[in-house]
């Protein structure tokens, strides 16, 4: 595994990196990393690739090459989503970034709704926002950080929520901003039906076996508080493939983090071809049933603690 080093530039008061997983993307690179870079020029990007057959990597360096805020991670094989971005992240966290964000490379996160899911965790100190529970935050356009370009996104609705259960609209400090396609103002589109129903559906059955009010808990265009990420023993994430999105909103919530839903649109790929394949969604099935029965368990042991204790 090797990587470019940082450059010196200074990014912003709040540095932020999007860190970009990449297998055979060679077609998107060039629309996409362009595109953030116009919406957001402050941020930088992580590519973090497989070792893709198609020239990734090597087209990634050669951006790096040209533009300072353009880094490389090489992995030596396809190794899942959740290892590259784990990798992604204590790359960035040896760093010292503030903030770290998930992104796909194949245009479904679109660059423009970047900046209002940088927005909440924004700081009015840092970049003019009034703060990350603040009412208006993403509800005109001075909710955007500086590091994006003004006028770029239209706000939106947006969800709170802490330790999976009460709903906080405007908590002082966000920890995990999520694009959601399932708040008010989210949708998918051009997606087939069916794949709209598995997505619906893993969300639902997370939700019910996690006991998370967490809309969207499948998720991946993210923005994470780089403090709480060092507080969620990244080294015990087993997850591979996209069931690793609903491992770390559940780590996020156990370590009483606040979750704040954004809404995003959610468009069908144009270039290149999915990675979904039916081996994710098994491991996802059987990775949340353990992980709802694991919570089952604990819940009727400390009630039995309780009934013992007090009678």
């Amino acid at each position: 595994m090797s990587a470019r080093a940082v450059s010196g530039q200074e990014v912003s008061a709040q540095s932020v990196v999007v860190v970009m997983p990449t297998y055979n993307e060679k077609d998107n690179l060039p629309v996409t990393v362009p595109a953030i870079l116009r919406y957001c020029p402050n941020v930088h990007i992580l590519i973090v690739d497989d070792n893709s057959p198609d020239g990734t990597g090597d087209l990634a360096d050669a951006m790096a090459d040209r533009d300072p805020r353009i880094h490389v991670l090489h992995r030596a094989g396809k190794g899942g989503l959740g290892p590259a971005y784990l990798a992604g992240f204590r790359w960035a966290l040896d760093r010292d970034y503030d903030v770290i964000c998930e992104m796909d490379m194949d245009g479904s996160h679109r660059p423009q709704d970047l900046p209002r899911l940088l927005a909440p965790l924004m700081g009015e100190s840092k970049s003019g926002v009034r703060g990350a529970g603040s009412e208006s935050a993403m509800g005109s356009a001075s909710g955007r950080s500086s590091l994006c370009a003004t006028g770029t996104a239209d706000a939106g609705a947006e969800d709170g929520h802490r330790n999976g259960r009460g709903v906080e609209r405007h908590a002082e400090r966000v920890d995990l901003v999520i694009g959601s396609r399932r708040v008010r103002g989210g949708r998918s589109e051009g997606w087939p039906w069916y794949r709209n129903l598995i997505s619906s559906c893993g969300s639902w059955y997370a939700r019910m076996m996690l006991g998370s009010h967490v809309h969207d808990m499948t998720a991946g265009f993210r923005a994470y508080r780089a403090s709480m990420l060092r507080s969620v023993r990244l080294d015990s994430v087993e997850a591979g493939g996209y069931v690793f999105q609903i491992d770390m909103t559940r780590r996020v919530l156990a370590a009483g983090g606040v979750i704040r839903e954004v809404p995003i649109v959610f468009p069908q790929r144009a270039l290149g071809v999915s990675k979904m394949s039916s081996a994710i969604v098994i491991e996802a099935m059987w990775r949340v049933t353990i992980w709802g029965l694991q919570r089952l368990l604990h819940d009727i042991r400390r009630t039995t603690r309780h009934k013992k204790m007090f009678g």
